[in-house]
């Protein structure tokens, strides 16, 4: 009887050579042990925050680099002002380094889930497929997505829209603690998320969400300029509202511009809760400005003018800075930052080479 063929071609990961995680952190990536099997293949971009003389220890084996608050500096220079300090959304200089198509963002408390079957999930491998299928934002389909296996468009779905729009966003969930805002922490402190939803749908054209930054894949190419976390943490007036802002901004330009945005699958592990009073200090004025901040994006539009993502951005910075800065002055130091943010990104990804600019200081690719 033959025996298998020991010479077989070993499975290459998806997109591996386009697509990188970006990972921020202010600690050890000790969590990285168990996604190695999923993560080893690809490449990281680790952003540090918060003490750049601290050395943040990766496991061996990772292909990574990594940049604290000094590259930051000497790379942007002066535009390095749109980059926040002591807050996650650091984790968008990644996103402006990356030199892929595909970005997967996983901050270092997620670990591992498991399906209702007890196996692991390898949530990136979904977000490639979410990412890779495309969406249906002009139509519901009551079977969620009809691209899935086993599922397909319902009776009565228009067949002039069954080719979909291209897939910018994949916004993953999370098991055990949920993404809570700090008054829900306060009355909930024991809920536990354990439904497990075995579902992928595209949000409606016209219809806002609050992206969650922790388990989160887009497409760059489509998107990326508009991925702006926003000015938090040190030295401004609120925090927590990065992710949720930058999904705002991508909502209503993916609209604009015929794109799609997904959410449900995949499920990662939140493993803890942070501090409700401390979460309260940095969202209680995002929590009065929410009721102003989300009516402007439901009725943002934007002109025939904006093929681009650029373009997009800069004209909603514009109407931030008007309609918003009316509420705080903060909203016009946040579009005056917008506009950094695009001329920092242009001016770094206009540059036809594969290579970064300047390498960090402070990490290096690992042996493979």
């Amino acid at each position: 009887m033959a025996q298998p063929s020991s010479s077989s071609k070993p499975v290459v990961p998806l997109l591996k050579d386009e697509l990188d995680i970006v990972i921020p952190t202010i600690r050890n990536l000790d969590f990285l042990e168990m996604w190695r099997p999923f993560f080893e293949p690809y490449h990281l971009i680790i952003v540090q925050d918060g003490d750049p003389n601290r050395t943040i220890n990766v496991p061996e084996g990772f292909d990574y680099e990594l940049y604290n608050r000094n590259d930051i500096n000497r790379i942007l220079g002066p535009k390095a002002s749109c980059i926040s300090f002591k807050d996650s959304a650091c984790r968008c200089f990644g996103y402006m380094v990356s030199k892929k198509k595909y970005i997967y963002t996983i901050d270092d408390d997620c670990f591992v889930a498991k399906d209702p079957s007890g196996k692991d999930i390898n949530a990136l491998e979904q977000h490639i497929k979410n990412l890779l299928c495309p969406s249906t934002p002009f139509f519901f389909n009551t079977l969620y997505d009809p691209y899935r296996e086993g599922a397909d468009f319902v009776r009565g779905y228009p067949f002039s829209l069954r080719e979909g729009a291209p897939t910018a966003v994949s916004h993953g969930l999370w098991l055990n603690i949920p993404d809570y805002d700090a008054p829900t922490q306060l009355v909930k402190p024991l809920e536990r998320n354990t439904r497990y939803v075995d579902a992928v749908l595209t949000i409606p054209k016209g219809t806002l969400f609050p992206m969650c930054g922790m388990n989160l894949a887009f497409d760059r190419q489509l998107i990326g300029p508009a991925m702006y976390f926003g000015l938090m943490g040190d030295g401004q007036p609120i925090g927590r509202y990065d992710d949720m802002w930058a999904g705002w901004c991508v909502k209503v330009i993916c609209d604009h511009l015929g794109l799609g945005v997904k959410t449900g699958l995949p499920y990662i592990w939140h493993s803890k809760a942070s501090n409700p009073f401390v979460n309260l200090k940095k969202e209680y004025k995002g929590i009065f400005w929410q009721e102003e901040i989300i009516p402007f994006f439901q009725s943002a539009t934007l002109s025939k003018e904006c093929t681009s993502v650029q373009k997009c951005y800069i004209e909603l910075s514009k109407q931030v800075k008007e309609k918003l800065g009316a509420v705080d002055p903060y909203f016009i130091k946040l579009a005056d930052a917008m506009v950094t943010w695009i001329e920092a990104w242009d001016e770094l990804n206009n540059n036809t080479s594969e290579e970064v600019p300047s390498k960090p200081t402070n990490g290096a690719a690992a042996a493979k």
